[in-house]
């Protein structure tokens, strides 16, 4: 089915240059003089490798239609994934390349939905948001009370998000999975 690239999405899966790409990252970008173009970082289904592409706003891509099945984490392997099916109970491994740096945001039992095409896992669909605690933040600066003043700080899964000066170590927040980025305190 032919979609606009303003609306292609992380996790949909595309055909292009007679191929078939998960789409991983999308960027929106607008140059001072131009029109609009979406870059788009994704990875080939068959052989694994990144590409980066860019298309117009206008222009449209061929999504492929994806089997979507329910599923639940269950444990990691080194570098293998185990989920099993919410409704057959059946089990299977995903290698970690198709999760990439969102790998670190599984916990035991999360649900999520893995995407087939053709029997084999194109991608890994998360929740939009999960919930984990900062374990190490960079003291304020003085002077640097602007409402847009982030710091750094670091996940307890090891990634490093840039939080807002109030949010001090041990403290529980929502970090959005899609571009990982701070979106509010936990409420406990």
């Amino acid at each position: 089915m032919k979609i606009q690239a303003n609306t292609m999405r992380g996790g949909m899966v595309i055909e292009h240059q007679g191929k078939q790409w998960t789409v991983l990252k999308i960027q929106l970008l607008q140059p001072g003089k131009g029109g609009a173009f979406i870059q788009v970082e994704m990875r080939d289904v068959a052989t694994g490798t990144k590409s980066q592409d860019r298309w117009r706003t206008a222009d449209t891509v061929e999504r492929l239609e994806v089997r979507e099945i329910d599923c639940s984490f269950l444990f990691r392997d080194g570098d293998v994934f185990t989920f099993m099916d919410s409704t057959t109970f059946d089990q299977f491994n995903v290698p970690g390349e198709l999760l990439g740096e969102k790998a670190a945001f599984l916990q035991d039992n999360m649900e999520v939905s893995v995407n087939f095409i053709e029997g084999k896992a194109v991608a890994v669909n998360l929740p939009q948001s999960v919930t984990l605690r900062i374990v190490e933040a960079d003291p304020v600066v003085k002077g640097q009370t602007a409402s847009s003043s982030y710091k750094p700080g670091l996940l307890e899964n090891g990634l490093k998000i840039m939080i807002p000066p109030f949010v001090t170590s041990g403290d529980r927040i929502v970090v959005n999975t899609e571009d990982i980025t701070y979106v509010e305190r936990a409420k406990d």
